[in-house]
């Protein structure tokens, strides 16, 4: 058979835009190809569970419109299946005077992108809402929720196989050739053909794009951040999400405190190399992968300048003691002992041959074929919105008025 659509990717992003481009064209004959067993197992199934506002992002930018849309389609959504989600809303802390002008700032940024109900609170009204966080300032929004994103993005998937696309779970695409009209997504288990191709592949999307001469950057450089987890006596200490002020000399937020759907809170991540690309522990270790880091010229940059930064985020990954006084600026009363282990995520940071971190969601396309070159964090909250846009730029470059011929 020869599909209409090849979707590669069963993440949130590749699962949303399966679902979106069925809902639209239920004529077509469309595949999601996921190698490996399970949906959501990479960054959807590590991520954080928060639903963001869209407050951070450059206004105008892809990451500004699709999070703040995304985030109201996610709500509906969740409505429309009962699925629970909780609107526990987010502050974001300045503890210094020296952060106020930055605050400003993105204050400007959240009603520039329409953020709705943002507050500045002073140190009694943070207080009031964060007992125990300390701060000079804060601003408050209320649309900040937390879900968790891996029940939602299986069922995004449930949904594209009840309307009828083709599962492939366990395929792993080690190539991409175009034959005439059709694109040849090569597998150890077989070939899948499709007129056309939109790929998802989080970690490995540069990879990906390389498979078809797609451009060499953004290239993927994974990052592993880890979590702590507060003891649950100690729960009382957070009720919302409480967040830093943003610093633009630095490329990672920096450590946060976040309440989960399960009822436990996660402290952190901080941020590292990952010595792989699936590498969610200090001892996973992939060389080859490592080494094309390590080789990759924008790395070097990068390091060089934020060399102090990285030995920083090192130290606190090996240290308790000190990753937990990060977290003592925000809640005083923290201690080391109030913390357990939590898990990790990597995150597929894109970045360019000069050393900066790609800040938008990239899209790039070739004969036939869509590449998502970059879709980190907002990316779950617009899921949605993103597989709408993918939708909209799939039916101006493909031809989807006419299913393909099977073979």
């Amino acid at each position: 058979m020869v599909y209409d659509i090849a979707v590669v990717g069963g993440g949130i992003v590749g699962l949303a835009t399966t679902r979106e481009l069925l809902l639209r064209h239920p004529h077509l004959r469309i595949a999601n190809v996921e190698k490996e067993d399970v949906w959501s197992k990479h960054q959807t199934g590590h991520n954080s569970g928060v639903i963001h506002s869209g407050i951070y992002y450059k206004p105008g930018s892809l990451k500004a419109k699709l999070c703040v849309e995304g985030r109201k389609l996610a709500w509906e959504y969740c409505d429309a299946k009962g699925i629970e989600y909780r609107q526990v809303g987010k502050l974001i802390v300045a503890t210094e005077e020296s952060e106020l002008g930055r605050l400003d700032d993105l204050m400007v940024r959240g009603h520039a992108n329409g953020i709705e109900g943002l507050e500045m609170l002073d140190g009694a009204q943070i207080a009031e809402r964060e007992p125990y966080c300390r701060g000079v300032r804060a601003i408050f929004s209320p649309v900040t929720g937390i879900v968790d994103w891996g029940l939602i993005s299986n069922s995004y998937g449930e949904d594209a196989q009840e309307m009828g696309a083709d599962m492939y779970l366990g395929h792993e695409v080690t190539g991409i050739e175009r034959r005439g009209t059709v694109t040849v997504l090569k597998t150890p288990k077989g070939e899948i053909q499709a007129t056309s191709v939109v790929t998802c592949g989080g970690l490995y999307s540069d990879r990906i794009a390389g498979m078809t001469d797609g451009a060499r950057d953004p290239k993927i450089v994974p990052f592993r951040g880890d979590y702590l987890i507060l003891k649950p006596e100690k729960s009382y200490l957070v009720r919302g999400n409480i967040y830093p002020v943003p610093d633009p000399e630095f490329p990672f937020l920096g450590v946060h405190f976040t309440p989960r759907m399960d009822g436990s809170i996660w402290l952190g991540p901080n941020a590292v190399l990952a010595f792989a690309r699936e590498g969610y522990s200090f001892f996973s270790i992939n060389p080859a992968e490592l080494w094309d880091s390590l080789t990759y010229p924008g790395f070097f940059k990068m390091a060089t300048k934020y060399w102090k930064m990285g030995a920083g985020e090192m130290y606190r990954d090996l240290v308790r003691s000190a990753y937990v006084e990060a977290l003592q600026r925000y809640i005083p009363e923290l201690q080391p002992d109030d913390c357990l282990p939590g898990p990790s995520g990597v995150r597929a940071q894109a970045m360019d041959a000069d050393g900066a971190l790609v800040d938008d969601f990239v899209f790039e396309g070739a004969p036939g074929i869509v590449h998502v070159r970059n879709a980190p964090s907002p990316a779950a909250t617009s899921s949605l919105a993103i597989g709408k846009y993918i939708a909209d730029d799939a039916e101006q470059r493909f031809d989807l008025s006419k299913p393909a011929i099977g073979v």
